[in-house]
């Protein structure tokens, strides 16, 4: 049995952890992609990673469904854990490779803005950080718990 597993009157019980795939995206002009949810205000697109889905799928997908944007993952840079909550969040920086920009279920609004402007906007928890370390890339690969 492995380490975090659980037994509940006899049944196994996987561990319940939540897997999270994000991207900091950049145009051509070096400006960043944010959507604006309906919980947390302005943010960089991600989300859960599906059963069977790969880290970086899920990013892809998740920008798609949430921007409307097509991207390129250029290069895996870390994970913030929350240890309490038993979240890791995975983050990739991305280019635009295509795509129009819309809003979903998920966005109110989404855009590109530039750098300094976007980090601003950004307030929620740790986001911010995580597009900085994301930017920085003598950070990379990370490993941040909180």
């Amino acid at each position: 049995m492995f380490a975090k597993e659980q037994e509940t009157e006899g049944q196994w019980m996987p561990p319940k952890h939540i897997v999270s795939a994000a991207a900091i995206v950049l145009n051509e002009q070096g400006e960043l992609l944010l959507i604006k949810g309906p919980r947390r205000g302005w943010e960089m697109p991600g989300g859960q990673v599906e059963e069977g889905e790969s880290l970086e799928a899920a990013a892809i997908r998740e920008t798609k469904e949430e921007t409307g944007i097509d991207i390129k993952a250029l290069k895996f840079c870390g994970i913030f854990q929350n240890v309490s909550g038993s979240i890791c969040n995975t983050l990739f920086l991305a280019e635009h490779a295509g795509g129009e920009l819309a809003t979903s279920a998920e966005s109110l609004e989404a855009g590109y803005f530039p750098l300094k402007e976007a980090l601003e906007m950004v307030v929620w928890k740790n986001f911010r950080q995580r597009i900085e370390y994301c930017l920085a890339e003598s950070t990379h690969p990370f490993y941040v718990e909180f």
